[in-house]
């Protein structure tokens, strides 16, 4: 008998457990493993205050011609290249993180090898310009740009100025020179890629153009040392082109 009432509650089992319903079967718990959390990769934006370092070449910056009213036209020796390094600081603002338009404001200071004496020609007699020589100069400026994520492509534009020291020969001059100290505007662009968050590379080309502060007088002829003294162009114009390094301390 008692083999007999475990066959039938065996049965039995058998016969509620094939009754239920593919419905009530999904309600029962799942043992599946939950889906990964979604972690949203990071979007580069060049938003925040940098600085950084720079090196390079100026151009120009010397030559051209001007008329004496005693002696005649005066022929400026051209100035070769020469070297460009220093220093900026600078914020930017992305509009839109990833790709967008960038603006923001640079200011930087930079030495040059322009400042050597520059000579030229009267007719065959040689010519001093005793006018102040520029051994350094300095810009602030306002930058727009394009970000294409990783990599911007600006323009630039704002004031300049610069300075440097008088020639020795100076003394030889009866006129006014002029001041050592100089104003003017730049306008240029470059390229820039982000090799890392913070850490970025760029390419910048620019033009300078700096007026003369004062002076006055016409060319002077000195018997003892057989050449003309005086100021030879009203403004220093050149170009510069150099690469640089920032690092970004912000990045917002």
């Amino acid at each position: 008998m008692p083999a007999q009432v475990c066959l039938a509650g065996a049965l039995a089992l058998t016969a509620v457990l094939t009754s239920l319903s593919p419905a009530a079967a999904a309600d029962l718990p799942r043992r599946a493993a939950p889906p990964p959390a979604f972690t949203p990769v990071p979007v580069f934006t060049w938003t925040g205050f940098y600085a950084g370092v720079n090196a390079g070449a100026g151009f120009g910056g010397g030559g051209g011609t001007f008329t004496d009213a005693t002696y005649g036209t005066a022929t400026l020796g051209h100035r070769d290249a020469a070297f460009v390094g220093g220093g900026q600081i600078g914020y930017n603002y992305q509009f839109t993180p990833g790709s967008g338009f960038v603006i923001g404001a640079e200011a930087d200071i930079q030495g040059t090898t322009f400042g050597r004496a520059r000579s030229g020609l009267v007719g065959s007699t040689t010519f001093y310009d005793v006018g102040p020589s520029l051994d350094w100069f300095g810009t602030v400026r306002g930058r727009i740009g394009y970000a294409f994520d990783r990599f911007l492509v600006y323009g630039t534009g704002g004031f300049a100025y610069g300075g440097g020291g008088t020639p020795a020969n100076a003394s030889y001059y009866t006129g006014t020179l002029p001041g050592t100290f100089r104003t003017g505007w730049t306008a240029g662009g470059g390229v820039e890629y982000a090799i890392t968050e913070r850490l970025s590379a760029r390419i910048e080309a620019l033009y300078v153009s700096l007026d003369r502060n004062g002076g006055s007088g016409g060319l002077v002829y000195d018997t003892g040392t057989n050449a003309y003294y005086g100021l030879g162009k009203p403004k220093s114009e050149f170009g510069v082109v150099r690469a640089g390094l920032n690092y970004r301390f912000s990045t917002d």
